[in-house]
C-alpha cells in the first residue's frame, strides 16, 4: 500500500473544541475553504488538508488510490488530534470522507461530502486527462477548469478568490495530479454505502455538472442517515463562491453531534 503523505493547515480555532477537517477538489488547495473557515472557527477547531502535489502537500512518489489517500489524512489528522472529528470535503475531498467513513467509522463523528459522488466520472475520461497533464501540464485545464468550476456569476462575484484558485491549478505538480486523475479513475463507492452509519450531508451546488444534485441524492440514499441540501449559487465549489451559504449549512449539521 502506498500511502501519500499529506500536509495539514495549522489548526485555528480553540484549542479544545471538536475539530472539523476540510478536504480539497481536485487542483485546489486549502485555500478553496478559507473564507468558510472563521465562521467554523468560532465554535470548532479546524483544519485544511491539501492533495499530493498541490498547496502545502508534497509530490506523489508513486500512484496511490483513494482508500490510500484517506489513510494519509487519517495519519496526518492524528499527528494533531486523538479522537473523532468532523468532516467535510469537496469532489475529490468528499471521495475520502466517504471513504474515511467507511474504513474508519469510530473517527468520523458526521461527514458533509460536498459536490461529490460514490463515484465521480468515466474511468476513461479521467484517464484521458491525466495523459493530458503529463503531455501539456496541468496549464492546459485551466478554461476548462473555469466552466467546470465556477457557476455563470461566481467568478465575476469572487474574481480574486477565483483568480487564485486557478492559479493554484496551474501550480499543482502534473504528475501528482495525474495520479489523483488515476484514483479517481478506480474510485467506486456505490455498493457499500449502506456500510457508513454515522449521520451524512451530501450537498450539491445548483449549477455544477460534474456533481449534480443525482449524485448527492444517490449518497443519501445508500447510506443509513443521510440527508441532503442545495448550496444555490454555486456549481463545483461551493466553499468559495458561496461561503456564507456553505459554512451555514456545515454548522447547521455538525451542531446536531454536540
Amino acid at each position: 500500500m502506498t500511502v501519500p503523505v499529506i500536509t495539514l493547515t495549522a489548526p485555528v480555532g480553540g484549542a479544545g473544541a471538536p475539530l472539523v477537517v476540510l478536504g480539497p477538489s481536485l487542483g485546489t488547495s486549502s485555500i478553496l475553504w478559507e473564507d468558510v473557515v472563521p465562521a467554523l472557527a468560532a465554535e470548532y477547531r479546524v483544519v485544511a488538508w491539501d492533495l499530493p502535489g498541490h498547496g502545502a502537500s508534497p509530490v506523489a512518489t508513486d500512484s496511490f488510490t483513494v482508500d490510500e489517500l484517506a489513510e494519509g489524512v487519517a495519519a496526518a489528522v492524528a499527528d494533531v488530534h486523538a479522537g473523532p472529528f468532523f468532516y467535510a470535503g469537496v469532489s475529490l475531498g468528499g471521495a475520502v470522507g466517504l471513504t474515511l467513513a467507511l474504513r474508519h467509522p469510530s473517527l468520523v463523528r458526521r461527514a458533509a461530502i460536498v459536490a461529490s459522488g460514490a463515484q465521480l466520472g468515466e474511468p476513461a475520461g479521467w484517464h484521458d486527462r491525466a495523459a493530458q497533464v503529463r503531455a501539456q501540464s496541468t496549464s492546459s485545464l485551466i478554461v476548462a477548469s473555469a466552466q467546470r468550476w465556477f457557476a455563470p456569476d461566481s467568478i465575476a462575484r469572487r474574481p480574486e478568490l477565483s483568480g487564485r484558485l486557478l492559479h493554484a491549478l496551474q501550480d499543482a505538480d502534473d504528475e501528482s495530479y495525474a495520479r489523483c486523475c488515476e484514483a479517481l479513475a478506480a474510485y467506486d463507492v456505490r455498493a457499500q454505502l449502506d456500510g457508513i452509519g454515522m449521520p451524512v450531508l451530501a450537498a450539491w451546488g445548483t449549477f455544477d455538472r460534474v456533481a449534480p444534485e443525482a449524485k448527492a441524492v444517490e449518497i443519501a440514499r445508500g447510506v443509513r442517515d443521510g440527508r441532503i441540501v442545495e448550496i444555490p449559487d454555486a456549481a463545483h465549489l461551493p466553499p468559495a463562491e458561496a461561503p456564507e451559504a456553505t459554512a451555514a449549512v456545515l454548522l447547521e449539521f455538525f451542531k446536531e453531534a454536540r
